[in-house]
């Protein structure tokens, strides 16, 4: 008989936002000992073991199913994509305390944190962050490598472009269409259409341009 029992996680970037999918996992039943990263971190508040940097330990990895502990989405997609190469996908993160739709359809290397709603008929592509309690309504269409912050609300029929970060408590108007690559400030109201690549901020939205767009990365 085919044995049912899982393999133990590694973590692959170990800091703060890696603490939150620990726990999730944790509260998942899932069973995580390991973690990769570029050098060994004095804090280890999950008593891990260091199995060294990712792209050296490739042979390690493969005894564990794995998750990309990383909250940047362009680094995200990069490991992701590495990664999955040699390993196959990443595992799915998802809360039990999250509340889904039987009708989600999800992708892999998924983050579902605690008291995230997501409601009918939305898609998630792979690697995409829904933060906690954020709230995502029906018909919602979420590009990957997305994250969308804690407490950000999409309401229905939104549809968020591949890279985007949604910041925390950020509302979308249903029906909007958010482009790639797109950064919105948190608390933003957005009420419009949203090209690629633009930084928007504030009540009602207001891109920003490239100068004050500089002065927000300092």
């Amino acid at each position: 008989m085919k044995s049912k029992l899982k393999k133990p996680v590694a973590i692959v970037g170990y800091s703060g936002h890696s603490y939150v999918i620990i726990d999730i996992l944790l509260n998942a039943g899932r069973m995580v000992t390991a973690y990769c990263d570029s050098e060994r971190k004095d804090k280890n508040p999950y008593h891990l073991n260091y199995l060294g940097k990712e792209s050296e330990v490739l042979s390690s990895l493969q005894s564990f199913d794995y998750f990309i502990g990383v909250g940047h989405n362009g680094i995200r997609k990069k490991i992701h994509t590495q990664l999955a190469e040699f390993l196959g996908n990443p595992i799915n993160a998802i809360h039990p305390g999250a509340i889904i739709s039987a009708s989600v359809e999800m992708n892999h290397g998924i983050m579902i944190s605690a008291n995230a709603t997501i409601n009918p008929l939305v898609t998630i592509g792979q690697g995409v962050i829904c933060n906690t309690s954020c709230s995502i309504d029906h018909e919602c269409i979420i590009e990957e490598f997305v994250h969308i912050a804690p407490g950000a609300v999409l309401c229905g029929n939104v549809k968020i472009g591949a890279g985007t970060f949604v910041g925390a408590n950020a509302v979308i108007k249903q029906g909007v269409t958010v482009g790639k690559n797109v950064t919105i400030g948190a608390g933003t109201v957005i009420i419009r259409d949203i090209p690629d690549n633009m930084m928007v901020v504030g009540n009602p939205q207001r891109i920003l341009q490239k100068e004050e767009q500089r002065k927000w990365a300092a």
